[in-house]
């Protein structure tokens, strides 16, 4: 399995929102799961306000093969979704 983990700090006031869009339900999730490669999101909202996802998928071939192929969808994900976000740090990409 290959997990890829990020760092968010959403803008105040605007956390109902981001965790919609970055939910296991939501948006991301959903442009994922149309890649059967694609294992599931989890959303985590830490004590102070940071947000981490961990998003799973069988390889690290096949995530790289689905972000090659969705490039513009995502993309297009990324620059609709800014506002709702501070700041974003991918923090790593583990196979286990």
């Amino acid at each position: 399995m290959h997990v890829l983990l990020w760092s968010f700090r959403c803008r105040a006031g605007r956390e109902p929102a981001f965790e919609a869009v970055y939910g296991p339900e939501g948006d991301w999730a959903r442009l994922f799961a149309t890649d059967p490669a694609f294992l599931g999101t989890e959303l985590m909202r830490g004590s102070d306000g940071t947000y981490l996802t961990v998003d799973r998928w069988t390889s690290a071939d096949a995530c790289a093969a689905f972000l090659a192929r969705h490039r513009d969808a995502y993309a297009a994900l990324d620059a609709r979704y800014e506002p709702l976000r501070e700041n974003e740090t991918p923090l790593a990409a583990l196979d286990l």
